[in-house]
């Protein structure tokens, strides 16, 4: 859950004052002065300043889906480049560690290496980021620097001085991320102003009404919660050109196809997600609720970002840790989601909702019936997934599942920050409250636990076939696709480490 800065802004305040200011009657110098700042605890877990601006990128994260609805391509590349911003910052104040693009700025002198320089050189970092990337907000990230007691109109670029480390390590940042293929600013040829135009100019083979290629996806109505229906477009179908960050190309770890039309492989696949559904329990709807993300939302690359906070309250991080933490996990999303797009785009490949019309029509299967509905015996035509129909099913292609990809790689890549499989979190949700209309139709409340990032992972991957929205194809390429990604990641993390 996100937390809320007035729990400890009375904390931080008094800390950052305790860290900031001398103390007069004791007349000391300023040599005795830098002494004592190094000397004092760190603040950890949910109370360092690194944890604080994780929460805010969260809530940010979240006011995004509220505006846009999911584009969870989008909001991981905003994670992905926040946090390279916060630890290139930081690593101007770090014995060792080379920065991602704020190349150009000289690292601070030892006697500088203090825990307050690092705070203010990342949350000038975060704020000016944060703002570039969810600009709406911007009066609520500010009123986090004040509650820091930091001035959030401080524009100094001076590399003498945190303030300036922390915003000229986004300014250049942002300079340097400007035209990497996201088309944010409306730059790509035929935008028309028009932010993430699709440059590329995807046509899917199939409209919504025609579907003329059964291997390929086909785009779908969804309610529009007013009484109409509208289809949406394939989301961001040019991602893929989007430039990585540790991966060498979109295309490094490319999977091979998914099944072919007719083979058995895909029969059995089929059988799989509808025998699911047949016999769902309340244990898989809030399984595939929970990983679906329902309100306040913040997709895929936010879901891995709140279990790694989940990790800094476990293990009690330090600033320097919960920094190096988040920077690795969400380079592993952001270059995650670049890649599963490769592979989404590459072969553009049919959804179950497509697949099990096509193989069980004219037979009768117990399948959901829709919100308020239940689960009733129909024709294999009228199957759908177990989704609100606001948001049927993914508007774009299957293979591979994005959330087995960055589930598979975030998983990896706090296994490999962490040095074990251990998690230990836990959720607990009512069975069909984020899908059914209905309270009558709620099942039982269910505490959902994951032992290990491993077992985290797999289960997101599985609740995809489990809604109705991916084959087990899609998920196991998509586990090992973000698994190849999070050790690329690593590499480049230890790399910028000075390892």
């Amino acid at each position: 859950m996100i937390m809320k800065l007035n729990s400890i802004s009375t904390l931080i305040l008094s800390s950052l004052i305790l860290f900031g200011c001398q103390n007069d009657a004791s007349k000391q110098d300023d040599k005795d002065a830098k002494k004592d700042d190094v000397s004092i605890e760190q603040k950890r877990g949910e109370n360092n300043v690194a944890y604080i601006w994780g929460a805010a990128a969260l809530e940010g994260t979240a006011r995004d889906t509220e505006r846009f609805k999911p584009r969870p391509t989008i909001t991981s590349r905003f994670l992905g480049l926040i946090f390279t911003g916060i630890f290139d910052a930081w690593s101007r104040y770090d014995a060792t560690a080379i920065p991602v693009y704020a190349t150009g700025i000289e690292r601070r002198p030892i006697d500088e290496q203090t825990e307050k320089n690092k705070e203010i050189a990342i949350s000038y970092a975060a704020l000016r980021t944060l703002n570039e990337y969810y600009y709406a907000d911007s009066a609520y990230f500010k009123g986090i620097m004040v509650e820091l007691g930091l001035d959030p109109e401080n524009r100094s670029l001076d590399p003498n001085t945190p303030e300036g480390i922390g915003n000229l390590a986004a300014k250049i940042l942002i300079d340097k991320r400007r035209d990497d293929g996201a088309n944010q600013y409306a730059t790509a040829p035929g935008s028309d102003g028009i932010q993430y135009f699709d440059y590329t100019n995807y046509q899917p083979v199939n409209d919504v009404d025609n579907l003329v290629n059964l291997e390929r996806w086909q785009p779908k109505y969804f309610d529009d919660g007013k009484g109409g229906r509208f289809a949406p477009g394939c989301l961001t179908p040019y991602w893929q050109n989007v430039r990585t960050i540790a991966l060498d190309s979109s295309s490094q770890f490319r999977p091979g196809p998914p099944p072919a039309m007719g083979s058995e492989q895909l029969k059995t696949e089929l059988v799989e997600v509808v025998s699911i559904q047949e016999n769902m329990t309340d244990a898989d709807k809030a399984l595939v609720e929970f990983m679906r993300d329902g309100p306040k939302s913040v997709q895929q690359a936010g879901h891995w970002l709140k279990f790694a906070q989940t990790v800094s309250r476990r293990d009690n991080h330090t600033l320097d840790e919960d920094v190096k933490m988040y920077f690795l996990v969400e380079v592993t999303a952001m270059d995650g989601f670049i890649a599963c797009w490769d592979s989404k785009m590459y072969y553009d490949y049919a959804r179950p909702y497509a697949l099990v019309h096509k193989y069980y029509k004219g037979k009768d299967i117990k399948c959901w019936a829709g919100a308020g509905k239940g689960f009733k015996t129909m024709d294999g035509g009228e199957w759908q997934p177990y989704s609100p129909s606001t948001f049927l099913c993914p508007p774009f292609p299957s293979y591979v599942s994005g959330h087995s990809t960055i589930s598979g790689g975030c998983a990896e890549a706090l296994k490999l920050f962490t040095g074990s499989e251990e998690f230990g979190d836990s959720a607990v949700m009512v069975a069909g409250a984020l899908t059914e209309v209905d309270p009558a139709l709620y099942g039982d409340t269910i505490t959902l636990r994951f032992p290990t990032f491993t077992e985290a992972a797999e289960m997101a991957g599985q609740s995809r076939v489990m809604g109705g929205y991916h084959i087990q194809a899609d998920n196991v390429a998509g586990l090992k696709l973000g698994r190849d990604v999070a050790h690329k990641a690593f590499e480049f993390y230890n790399k910028h480490l000075g390892k």
